[in-house]
This record gives structure tokens, sequence and C-alpha cells, in this order.
């Protein structure tokens, strides 16, 4: 893969990060400040506990892919970014554009989940 292109993946994970993190920070500083709230009956207490639970898990989701996110920007600065680390080949580019931080080309993921499907 070329320079520019390279350039242009980690200026996309970068951007990628960054909102991630403010989203995080905007959780920490807005949402979970508020537990010490008072709720009028159960019901909120209940919407707000549930409300606050799901955040949290897609919070922990974001920061299993921020540390898939660093990841790749690892792999741009080694020069293996793009390359499948099962096979050895090439991952397609537009597969990139889609999902940046993949780490296998489509034949190798079809198998990989084949085999999960296999083993459940």
């Amino acid at each position: 893969m070329n320079k520019k292109k390279l350039k242009h993946f980690e200026a996309e994970l970068l951007k990628r990060k960054q909102v991630i993190i403010e989203e995080a920070t905007k959780t920490v500083n807005t949402e979970l400040r508020n537990r010490k709230q008072e709720f009028p009956d159960t019901i909120d207490r209940s919407r707000w506990e549930t409300d606050r639970n799901f955040l949290l898990r897609l919070r922990d989701r974001e920061r299993k892919l921020l540390k898939k996110i660093d990841e790749a920007l690892s792999r741009i600065e080694n020069g293996t970014f793009g390359i499948c680390k099962e096979c050895g080949e090439k991952i397609d580019e537009n597969r990139l554009k889609v999902r940046p931080v993949a780490t296998l080309c489509i034949s190798c993921k079809e198998d990989q989940e084949h085999n999960e499907k296999i083993m459940s």
C-alpha cells in the first residue's frame, strides 16, 4: 500500500479514536456523575440504571475498539497494515475502508467464522 493511502487510514483511525475518547469523557463527566440523583419512584430509578448499564456496555465495547485502533496504528508504523495475519495476503482496500482495524482478509475471516459455528 502506498504512503498516501496509509496516511489516509492513519488519519481515519486517529479520528475514530478521538471520537471514542470524547464520548467516553462525556460519559464520565455527565452520565456517571448523576448517580447521586434522587428519583421520584422506583420505575425512574430502574430506567436510569438500565440506561446506565447499556451505556457502560457500549463504552466497554469502545474500549476494546480503542485497543484495536492502537494495534492498527502500530501496524501502519511497522509496515504490516493491510496484510492478513493468517495467510499473509493483502487485505482488500474496500474491506479496510469499512473496517480499518481488520487483521484478516475476507477469505480467512469467513473461515474463522465458519470454524466458530462448528465449535458452537
